[in-house]
């Protein structure tokens, strides 16, 4: 039976995963969290095969939240779920410990066999994902300039590209107004940028906005 974690801050997806899932042999949602700080204090307490996880969640976002959960439990899968498009978050993701990576918009028979997959000890992406994770382990092909950030720049840039301002961002990380500014001023520098407004054309070009 593979004993299966969902983890989203929001009830309806819980419950239409749920849906999905409830028919499945084999499988049984046995955990419901609405947040990273939730995610990790069931699995220090109950055993699962799998974590369903998104990636933007009150307290704790999925990538810090992803990080912590291969401290605790580094043999235990980790499917991601979410909104924002492959191109965004994937890579990140799969570097720090995801089994695999898939939208929300994803067909409900591609998320079950994706589950089975990944509690397999499997690995999942999709083909457009695939692709360019070839492209970028091409020893011939120049890094995009956003992946000279580090995890937590590239992040706070993203929500930036959104018209968050610093202290809203610092209040969604827990972070304080200074650290976020200082996020902010490496990452500009990094990508030879000046203010958001060059950092969002440039997120808008690359397809790395929703």
């Amino acid at each position: 039976m593979i004993r299966i974690l969902i983890a989203d801050d929001h009830a309806v997806v819980r419950e239409g995963l749920k849906q999905i899932l409830a028919d499945e042999p084999g499988m049984v949602v046995a955990g419901e969290a609405a947040g990273g700080i939730e995610v990790l204090q069931f699995v220090r307490k109950t055993d699962f095969e799998l974590v369903v996880l998104d990636v933007a969640m009150p307290g704790k976002d999925g990538l810090d939240t992803l990080k912590e959960l291969k401290q605790i439990k580094p043999g235990l899968p980790v499917l991601i779920l979410s909104m924002d498009p492959e191109e965004q978050y994937a890579i990140r993701l799969l570097r720090a410990g995801a089994a695999g990576y898939m939208t929300k918009e994803s067909a409900p028979e591609e998320l079950v066999a994706a589950i089975r997959k990944v509690a397999h000890k499997g690995k999942y992406v999709s083909t457009v994902l695939a692709e360019k994770l070839a492209w970028i382990l091409d020893g011939s092909s120049d890094r995009p300039p956003h992946e000279r950030l580090s995890d937590r720049e590239f992040i706070i840039m993203q929500l930036l590209s959104t018209s968050k301002t610093v202290t809203e961002i610092a209040g969604e990380l827990c972070l304080s107004v200074k650290t976020v500014s200082t996020y902010r001023s490496r990452a500009l520098q990094k990508m030879g940028m000046k203010n958001n407004a060059e950092y969002s054309y440039y997120a808008l070009k690359q397809g790395l906005l929703g």
